[in-house]
C-alpha cells in the first residue's frame, strides 16, 4: 500500500521544506517572527496538506479542496522566496533552485489534481 511519504509531490515537497530550513537559518534575527517562520511554515504546510489529501482521498471533492490548499501554501512559499531575495537575505543561485523545486512541487500537484482517480479517489 502506497503511503503518502512516497508520493514523488511529497518527496519533492518534504525536501523544498527542508533546503528553506537550512537556508533560512541564515536569515537576519529580526526575521524570525516574519520573513523566516513565515516561509518555513509555508512550505512545511504544502507536506501536510498534502498527507491530509491521501488520508482524504476516498472522499473526491475533500481530496482536490486539501490539494487546492497545497497548492496555494506552494505559491505563498515561492512568494516568500521572492521576498528573501529581494531582501538579499540568498543568492541569485539559491532564489532559482528554490524556485524550480516549487514550480516542480506544483506541477506534480496539479497532476494529481487533474488525476484523482490514480491516487485512489473515487
Amino acid at each position: 500500500m502506497l503511503r503518502y511519504q512516497d508520493l514523488l509531490a511529497y518527496k519533492k515537497a518534504f525536501a523544498l521544506a527542508m533546503s528553506i530550513f537550512n537556508i533560512s537559518k541564515t536569515f537576519l534575527k529580526e526575521e524570525t517572527y516574519s520573513l523566516t517562520n513565515q516561509v518555513r511554515r509555508s512550505s512545511r504546510s504544502v507536506c501536510a496538506n498534502m498527507a491530509e489529501s491521501y488520508r482524504k482521498r476516498i472522499y473526491p471533492k475533500h481530496f482536490l479542496s486539501k490539494l487546492s490548499d497545497c497548492d496555494a501554501e506552494n505559491s505563498k512559499t515561492q512568494t516568500w522566496i521572492e521576498f528573501a531575495y529581494a531582501c538579499k537575505y540568498i543568492s541569485e543561485i539559491q532564489f532559482q533552485e528554490l524556485t524550480k523545486e516549487s514550480i516542480e512541487v506544483g506541477k506534480l500537484i496539479n497532476y494529481m489534481m487533474l488525476n484523482p482517480k490514480k491516487f485512489g479517489s473515487s
